[in-house]
């Protein structure tokens, strides 16, 4: 059972019970000979239902070129049960722009229900291309329950048949039919597969292009016109245009470099060993020099021989046989095609790549590279594809542009050796069209540059590296990360990166960023995860190891405008050292290139760098049974340094995006460059990691984006990232404890070490050991205090008692010494001592003088008395050997 042509019924398709599950406008579209899938986000299934006799096939052909539209194949039986099916059966592998692939998967007797199903994802504004299906085959069917007639336009000759032809260009032919009728060329014309035959309409400018003559034998070229063929318009009726008069024979332009004219019409390639820029013969080059071979064409008299251009249309052959591309003197142009949404190819292939002597022995990543100048002028929604396809695996879009573009330049670097074929391909428009409305839609190439080509030849010389010996001439290969100065080898200093071979001397090696250091091969620079830092007499030592090799980061969920949810999934290698990069796989697209896989033990649908990031759609709400991962993508590369400043190498960290709420510890930033430039990033991608330390989170820390650009990115090309963890605190010094001493217990006191809280640090020196020493306790001196004061306060009170002791003595013996002066009635003299003569040894008296002014009681007693008697005078008796008489007071 073959099915290859396709009609509409109502708002889905219908043949026989093949229907397709409608969402509103989303559905299969019918285009003749194909079917054309949706081009939104809505999930749209292509569902036919077959009873098998037997075990059978089914295999169909399919063009699936655009990874933002997801396309699976799987089948189920009469209870609605998915039969088991491998990864790179379900999910179809993408295709090249205008190839078609089969695909091919066994069936199970029974009852068997097929579905292509297709779901989009639009981020941005960028439409997708759709998928396109033909030729249904399904084997194992007994017997058809019925046959059906040719629809018009086909034809079957012999009764019976397994399918229908188109009619010829130029034939139509109606329902049923089983041969085609001719048209009559004169006024009709009809294209492949007509139902009718149609008028010829009037010449316009649309039906002819100019192309440049090749280069005559005199030098000379001109500009001519032709129809566009198969020429369908007439010439000679009223209103039609002609074919514009040729232009005059000019000078033909020189021939491109490598290439010389010995006095012919055509342009020669350089022996090897010689050089040429085209205008020149060709020259042998100087010793201690080689070639520098490649391709560079920017000039377009003829098309080079290792190019060739062709045109390609899915749904008609109207442009089969036509040139994709006309020469233009000094640029290549777009041709006219047959419709617009024709395939206008261009194709180079180099068998590869021959990097110059002197580099092969380096572990350089670069091979080779295409350089092309370009310039589109459009009125629709036309695009240019630039495409690579490697030792004939796959062909892959490398990149793409659409709507008119300045005249701008490309580069693509080639990193591995092997046999490529570079694709331009232009389409005015991807809409389906059988006629050509937007001719003035132009794309020109004006130069195209390969370096290291294999079979190029050479404008130019280059120095290289001879043998040591006085008489050594010939070139020979410098080991990895050595630069050629004076002819020698020289190896590039500790922590340099060579750049390229073709830049001599020491300026070839450039010093890796700050706190990076340089690869053995001195191919790239990388961080060994250590950074130290130094600001007001403190140092700070940071040791990044502890983070892990990759880190990990789900962002979103976001929506597309048609409301689909996604994620973005972002793989960091912070250091980038060996054996530490990350990786970010696509799940659904490429799935069936294993042999390239085999080949290179890695998978072909991953992308191996520093920082890269993938678009996750979830299996919830879109019928699918796992999550979807694809349009990986490399952010960045090249590791540019680290440091606390906050712009390094033209990139800005943006502290504004992630507020500090402290700042005893700064932030680290690590900057990343991409070397591949995007059409809104001419000069690559950019990334900062800023690396924060939180004691409070956990080793692996947290990833977070800016809140103000939840896509990690606030302009599309720089990409901004928090990396929090204690693991990115400093390393502890004897600077980060203290210490805290004991209580002094039975003569021994301990002394303890504690982190000053917060801890801002991890790693470097720990804790010292608890530390005892011997001590006098408390209680001794307790006990030695109440000893001492003890016998302090009993010889202050034996003092005490001493003198109170004395002192009543010395009271005794002067009332002892008034009473006996008061007897004779005479007090001694002033100047007589108190003790008196044959006295000094009574009793126990040991004082020899006391004088004593105090007036005893008994002498107070008579004061009174005598102030009663109102006598106002005292009588005192003194007894002195000076004086006897009476003192009147």
């Amino acid at each position: 059972m073959i099915f290859k042509s396709w009609c509409r019924c109502s708002s889905c398709i219908h043949l026989i019970n093949l229907c397709c599950v409608c969402v509103s406008s989303s559905t299969w579209f019918p285009q003749g000979s194909y079917l054309e899938s949706n081009r939104d986000e809505c999930t749209v299934s292509l569902i036919y239902a077959v009873h098998l006799k037997k075990p059978g096939s089914v295999s169909f052909d399919y063009q699936y070129p655009d990874g933002n539209l997801f396309f699976e194949f799987f089948i189920q039986n009469d209870q609605c049960q998915e039969m088991d099916q491998t990864a790179d059966k379900k999910w179809l592998k993408l295709t090249s722009h205008g190839e078609w692939a089969t695909h091919t998967v066994n069936l199970k007797s029974g009852t068997n229900i097929l579905y292509w199903r297709t779901a989009g994802i639009l981020i941005g504004a960028k439409v997708v291309k759709p998928v396109l299906l033909k030729n249904v085959h399904i084997e194992g069917v007994a017997y058809a329950s019925e046959c059906f007639p040719c629809k018009p336009g086909t034809f079957s000759q012999t009764p019976g048949s397994s399918s229908c032809q188109p009619c010829p260009r130029d034939t139509h032919s109606g329902h049923g039919a089983s041969s085609c009728t001719p048209c009559n060329t004169t006024t009709l014309y009809a294209p492949e597969g007509s139902a009718e035959c149609k008028a010829r309409p009037p010449c316009s400018k649309k039906d002819y292009f100019q192309i440049h003559t090749p280069c005559d034998l005199e030098g000379k070229t001109q500009v001519t016109y032709r129809w566009v063929e198969p020429q369908i318009c007439l010439v000679d009726v009223a209103g039609a245009e002609t074919l514009p008069p040729s232009g005059d024979r000019e000078p033909c332009p020189p021939c491109n470099p490598g290439f010389y004219n010995n006095d012919t019409a055509t342009c020669s390639p350089c022996p090897p060993g010689t050089f040429s820029d085209g205008v020149k013969a060709c020259e042998s080059c100087p010793a201690g020099t080689e070639p520098a071979v490649g391709y560079q064409y920017k000039w377009w008299n003829v098309l080079p021989a290792s190019m060739k251009t062709s045109c390609f249309n899915v749904g008609n052959s109207k442009c089969d046989g036509m040139n994709g591309w006309e020469v233009a003197g000094d640029h290549i142009r777009s041709g006219a095609g047959g419709s617009d949404n024709d395939y206008l190819i261009l194709n180079l292939h180099v068998p590869g790549f021959k990097p110059p002597t002197s580099a092969t022995g380096g572990a350089g990543t670069e091979f080779g590279r295409i350089s092309f100048e370009f310039e589109m002028v459009c009125s629709a929604d036309c695009e240019l594809y630039f495409m690579m396809d490697v030792n004939r695996k796959s062909t892959r879009v490398v990149a793409s542009w659409e709507g008119s573009k300045v005249r701008q330049s490309y580069t693509h670097i080639m990193t591995k050796n092997a046999s490529v074929s570079y694709t331009w391909a232009f389409q005015r428009t991807n809409q389906a069209s059988d006629v050509r409305q937007n001719v003035n839609n132009v794309a020109s190439i004006y130069s195209i540059s390969v370096s290291n080509a294999v079979d190029g030849v050479s404008s130019e010389c280059q120095t290289c590296a001879l043998l040591s010996q006085p008489s050594g001439s010939l070139c020979v290969p410098c080991p990895p990360g050595h630069y050629i100065h004076t002819s020698q080898c020289t190896e590039c200093p500790p922590n340099t990166h060579l750049t390229s071979h073709s830049t001599l001397g020491p300026e070839a090696c450039k010093p890796c960023g700050p706190s990076s250091k340089s690869n053995k091969e001195h191919s790239r620079c990388y961080s060994d995860c250590v950074f130290s830092y130094s600001e007001n007499n403190v140092s700070l030592s940071f040791d990044y190891s502890s983070l892990g090799s990759v880190g990990t980061l789900m962002n979103g969920p976001s929506f597309t405008t048609k409301g689909t949810k996604y994620y973005h999934l972002f793989n960091i290698s912070l250091c980038g050292g060996e054996g530490r990069r990350a990786v970010c796989t696509d799940n659904v697209t490429d799935l069936s290139s294993a042999d390239s896989q085999k080949e290179t033990g890695e998978p072909a649908n991953a992308v191996e760098t520093l920082i890269c990031q993938s678009t996750i759609i979830p299996s919830s709400g879109r019928g699918f049974h796992t999550a979807l991962s694809s349009q990986s993508i490399s952010l960045a590369d090249t590791f540019l340094g680290a440091t606390v400043a906050l712009t390094l190498d033209g990139v800005k960290a943006r502290p504004d995006l992630f507020p500090q709420t402290t700042n005893k510890v700064p932030d680290v930033n690590f900057f990343y460059r991409s070397l591949e430039v995007t059409s809104s990033c001419d000069k690559g991608r950019n990334v900062v990691v800023t690396l924060r330390c939180n004691p409070d989170r956990g080793t692996q820390g947290e990833l977070t984006v800016p809140s103000q650009c939840p896509a990690g990115t606030c302009d599309g090309c720089t990409f901004h990232f928090l990396w929090e963890s204690s693991g990115a605190c400093p390393q502890c010094t004897s600077t980060n404890y203290h210490q805290i001493e004991g209580a002094c217990k039975g003569g021994l006191q301990d002394t303890l070490y504690v982190w000053t809280e917060p801890k801002r640090c991890v790693g470097g020196v720990s804790l010292p050991e608890k530390k005892t020493w011997p001590c006098e306790s408390m209680d001794f001196l307790v006990k030695m205090g109440a000893t001492i004061g003890a016998f302090t306060a009993a010889l202050l009170f034996s003092i005490t008692c001493y003198f109170w002791k004395k002192n009543k003595r010395l009271e005794f013996k002067y009332s002892k010494l008034v009473m006996s002066s008061n007897k004779e009635c005479e007090l001694p003299g002033a100047d007589s001592c108190a003790v008196m003569e044959g006295e000094e040894n009574e009793g126990e008296m040991e004082d020899e003088v006391v004088y004593s002014k105090k007036t005893s009681l008994i002498r107070k007693l008579k004061a009174i008395a005598s102030r009663g008697n109102g006598r106002s005078y005292e009588n005192v008796q003194l007894n002195s050997s000076q004086s006897n008489g009476l003192v009147w007071g």
